[in-house]
């Protein structure tokens, strides 16, 4: 398990400012506002290096980057230090602004040992959480990868505040790191089996788990999601996750679909880019990033994790076209294309989550299906809910942390594509709308009243390319709205046994 860097937060008297030069070596950072007015702190550097940062500050190189952005002085003259990276950000920047900074010092420091001075920056924090977040890699496969990361220290006037602040920081970059592990780690190793136990782990940190074997499947009735595992050798299992910090409230859900790998099935996906199908189970994965962020933080909430595991592989057993299963809610569903699994995993585990928990809000996340990425691209999730003010909730909780995503209607019409001839329902609508027809099944099986988001993340769950915050492959997309959108909307004020008022969280990162 990947766990964040470790950052350290020191004082910073003015006799450590005079010994800087020849004291730090690695990579020194400061930040210095759009205008290039610099600090005691940067004039003392400007002078150490023979007026080169002053310099550096009148080019056109400093006046073209953006907030967030940097430029490196390799080997400065009269410093100890490998680089000084100059990050540009205004003296009160916005969250992303500063998240971005940290990851800029993220990839500007790379192994080398990192100096931070902060001191007076209201965002300290946020960079501390960009930084923690873009130094992630996964690298465990890889034979004799084994580098310990040099130190890193941020110089603050007020080191324990500033500490504790980012401690709050730290339980998100835990979180996502968790789910980012998840989804990079190969078919081969992340079994359903071992993806069941990495979950049972969570129970350490007062997540209650309950592992359902596939007997216990059977007698549920979860026939739907068993007939997407009846092809493969391992297991289906059904995950159950409760954090119980809310006192007497009903629990706000959160659903994942969790293919280990989906070759398909009969219906075989091209052979072209069938290895990212190893990042099928993404769902399942922020659904536990999210409930490991909740424990950590003893988040005042009562909230449900459930996740379904399977693999979908091709085999004189496997689930055919033309099949008809009948699904836990009694509805049947007419088997056209075995690659269109999702659904029917997550259909059998919504109708789940209501009948045993009768849960005050639903949130599934799935990737679940190409049509969303050829709709939306890699920018945004892709958002279909029955209730505006839940749906409204997790928009602007995404808004915040900086997740992008995006509303798409449900409707009559494309619902009625699913109509089959032979059973009360297909698995799939046809080409067009597929994203759309895909979230009208689901809600089939959501009960009438029931608030009920559906998040489509298969655009953004793993990328071919570095993002902001994170270096190409898993992203962690959804932990930390899900997280944000609980602590906004779901979080108890009740009054603790002792009648005084709970403490925050320590989720309230500000916007």
């Amino acid at each position: 398990m990947t766990l964040p860097l470790q950052i350290e937060f020191a004082d910073m008297p003015a006799e450590r400012i005079g010994r800087l030069p020849e004291s730090e070596s690695g990579v020194v950072a400061i930040f210095v506002p759009p205008d290039g007015k610099i600090d005691r702190v940067g004039r003392k550097l400007d002078s150490t290096v023979g007026r080169s940062l002053s310099r550096m500050l009148a080019s056109t190189g400093w006046s073209k980057l953006k907030p967030g952005e940097a430029l490196r002085m390799s080997f400065p003259a009269g410093m100890a230090a490998e680089a000084l990276v100059v990050v540009k950000l205004d003296r009160k920047p916005s969250v992303s602004d500063a998240r971005k900074a940290g990851s800029t010092l993220a990839q500007e420091r790379g192994t080398l040992p990192l100096t931070v001075i902060g001191s007076g920056l209201p965002r300290i924090a946020d960079v501390a959480l960009g930084l923690l977040l873009r130094s992630y890699g996964f690298s465990v496969h890889k034979t004799g990868k084994t580098e310990t990361p040099g130190r890193v220290t941020i110089l603050v006037s007020d080191p324990d505040r500033v500490a504790g602040e980012v401690e709050t920081r730290k339980t998100l970059a835990e979180g996502v790191l968790f789910a980012r592990d998840l989804v990079n780690e190969p078919a081969n190793v992340l079994t359903t089996g071992e993806f069941a136990a990495r979950l049972s782990s969570l129970s350490d940190i007062g997540v209650e788990v309950e592992v359902l074997e596939e007997d216990d499947l059977h007698r549920l009735g979860m026939r739907t999601l068993l007939s997407v595992g009846q092809g493969a050798v391992a297991p289906s299992r059904v995950v159950v996750m409760r954090w119980a910090g809310g006192g007497s409230e009903p629990p706000c859900a959160l659903v994942g679909k969790g293919v280990v790998f989906d070759s398909g099935g009969i219906s075989i996906k091209p052979a072209a880019g069938m290895e990212e199908m190893t990042s099928d189970m993404a769902g399942a994965a922020v659904v536990a990033g999210a409930m490991k962020v909740l424990a950590l933080r003893k988040a005042r909430a009562n909230v449900v994790g459930v996740v379904g595991l399977v693999e979908n592989m091709p085999s004189g057993s496997a689930m055919r076209p033309g099949d008809i299963v009948r699904s836990m809610k009694g509805d049947t569903v007419e088997i056209i294309n075995t690659d269109a699994e999702g659904r029917l995993v997550l259909a059998d585990v919504l109708w789940y989550v209501q009948e045993r928990f009768a849960p005050r809000a639903i949130v599934d996340l799935a990737t679940l299906t190409g049509a969303c990425v050829v709709a939306l691209g890699q920018e945004n999730a892709g958002v279909f809910s029955n209730d505006d003010a839940l749906c409204g909730a997790l928009l602007e909780a995404g808004q915040a942390e900086g997740e992008g995503a995006w509303r798409l209607p449900l409707g009559q019409g494309y619902d009625d594509l699913l109509k089959s001839r032979v059973a009360d329902m297909k698995n799939v609508g046809g080409r067009e709308g597929g994203a759309i027809t895909a979230a009208q099944f689901l809600q089939r099986f959501i009960r009438s009243g029931q608030p009920w988001v559906h998040v489509d993340i298969a655009g953004v769950a793993l990328l071919k390319t570095d993002t902001v915050l994170a270096p190409k492959g898993a992203t962690g997309w959804g932990v930390m709205t899900l997280n944000r959108m609980i602590a906004d909307r779901f979080e108890s004020h009740e009054p603790l046994r002792d009648g005084s008022r709970p403490r925050p969280s320590g989720n309230a990162v500000p916007r």
